[in-house]
């Protein structure tokens, strides 16, 4: 939203600068375009075609203007006092370069706690503590900042950055190009482990679902053996079943429990049916064993 507001409030100084026809004309344009409210970003009036083409002309000329329009693009205060030759400021020019080198330290700090008040006067070449407070609000007010004045411990801590400075040719590219570099290597790091995490827990999954397969196949094929043994049992033994053959099938407690009370009520049953004297010869039997 910043940029685009800030391209707006640029817009009317491109469409002037295609009629410039002469270095004084195209001084005046980049004077009026840097003193305008909300004008921020300036590349694209950088390199206007128009200024390009009166700058090869006239070098010495347009020179000093179009590298002060270069420090308000991606430049700050203190190179323009250390740069000499370049054309005066206005009261709004300075305010303004000021506001965007403030932006641009509290861009490029990676604690913004250290926006001292020191730090923040010396690079910005104000000379009072409620000079630099007010600069801040100014630029708190114009959007270009959220901070809170800290004047008990002397900083400003900076919330949010717009971005609204242009980059840099020379240095900002590739310190650009070395971040998203660095963060394309630490992505596909990520992704290889994530990827390689991924493998290991199939190969798990396909392990542990292999052996259930084939404990499954085994207390199938365990339990048709056994069911086998014991129908051969049951045509030897006339339907007796031991404990101990159930055990060694492997056959649960309960299963085990289960047959030997079916066993015992069978073996009753066929008690009952007998005749008195071939019930007491049975348990003559019973008692001589």
């Amino acid at each position: 939203m910043e940029q685009t507001k800030a391209l707006n409030a640029l817009e009317p100084f491109i469409a002037l600068s295609k009629s410039a026809t002469s270095p004084r004309a195209a001084a005046d344009l980049i004077e009026r375009a840097t003193s305008a409210p909300n004008t921020y970003i300036f590349a694209e009036l950088l390199q206007s075609p128009q200024l390009q083409a009166l700058a090869a002309s006239h070098p010495e000329q347009l020179a000093p203007h179009l590298a002060l329009l270069r420090l308000f693009s991606y430049g700050d205060y203190e190179t323009y006092e250390a740069t000499p030759g370049l054309p005066a400021l206005s009261d709004a020019q300075r305010l303004k370069l000021r506001q965007l080198s403030l932006l641009s330290l509290a861009a490029a700090s990676r604690q913004r706690a250290d926006l001292s008040y020191a730090r923040l006067l010396q690079r910005l070449r104000l000379d009072t503590t409620p000079q630099l407070e007010t600069l801040v609000t100014t630029a708190i007010y114009a959007g270009l900042i959220d901070a809170k004045l800290d004047p008990a411990r002397q900083r400003v801590h900076v919330v949010r950055v717009a971005p609204l400075r242009d980059l840099s040719p020379d240095d900002d590219t590739p310190r650009m190009r070395a971040a998203l570099q660095g963060w394309s290597d630490r992505c596909a790091a990520i992704l290889t482990d994530v990827e390689t995490h991924m493998e290991r827990v199939r190969q798990g999954a396909d392990e542990r679902a292999r052996a259930e397969r084939e404990a499954k196949d085994k207390m199938a094929e365990k339990m048709a053996k056994a069911m086998a043994e014991l129908r051969d049992a049951d045509k030897l033994g006339g339907g007796g079943i031991t404990r101990e053959l159930l055990a060694r099938r492997g056959m649960s407690k309960r299963a085990v429990l289960d047959t030997v009370a079916k066993s015992k009520v069978d073996e009753a049953m066929d008690l009952d049916g007998l005749s008195p004297s071939e019930d007491s010869k049975k348990r003559a039997g019973k008692r001589k064993m």
